[in-house]
């Protein structure tokens, strides 16, 4: 048994969904991981980490537009504005969805379906430098 960690920094510009499946893969195979579990924490709460299709780009406009039509920017809405219009709309959307995602590795490889890949979805309109948890237990 042995376990391995991994700091992934990706600096973003702005509002969008960044994949970064090759990174992580890359990572699996340095590393040789064989069997195992794989868990990814993003350490943001005005961002997220999701699964989601990565074959057709239409699905992430899709998202942007309905999480910002759910969530709108509108100050009046809420108590915290501290840091501009997307803050408190930020944090929501980072409590929609996840902050960890748990992935098993069957014989070096992840296991991810067909068109799935793994994104950071960042919830702010500035960029930022985001910092991305791999922590892979197992063999």
């Amino acid at each position: 048994m042995r376990q391995d960690f991994f700091d992934l920094i990706i600096k973003t510009k702005g509002q969008n969904l960044y994949e970064f499946t090759h990174k992580t893969l890359d990572w699996i195979k340095e590393k040789n991981f064989n069997n195992g579990v794989l868990n990814l924490s993003i350490q943001h709460t005005s961002a997220s980490l999701i699964v989601q299709e990565n074959a057709d780009p239409d699905v992430q406009t899709d998202l942007l537009n309905y999480f910002d039509k759910m969530v709108p920017m509108d100050n009046k809405l809420y108590i915290h504005t501290t840091e501009g219009k997307d803050d408190m709309p930020a944090h929501i959307k980072s409590a929609l969805t996840n902050n960890q995602i748990s992935l098993s590795i069957k014989k070096s490889h992840l296991l991810l379906g067909t068109w799935q890949g793994l994104y950071l979805f960042e919830h702010r309109i500035e960029s930022q430098e985001r910092k991305i948890v791999h922590h892979f237990i197992g063999e």
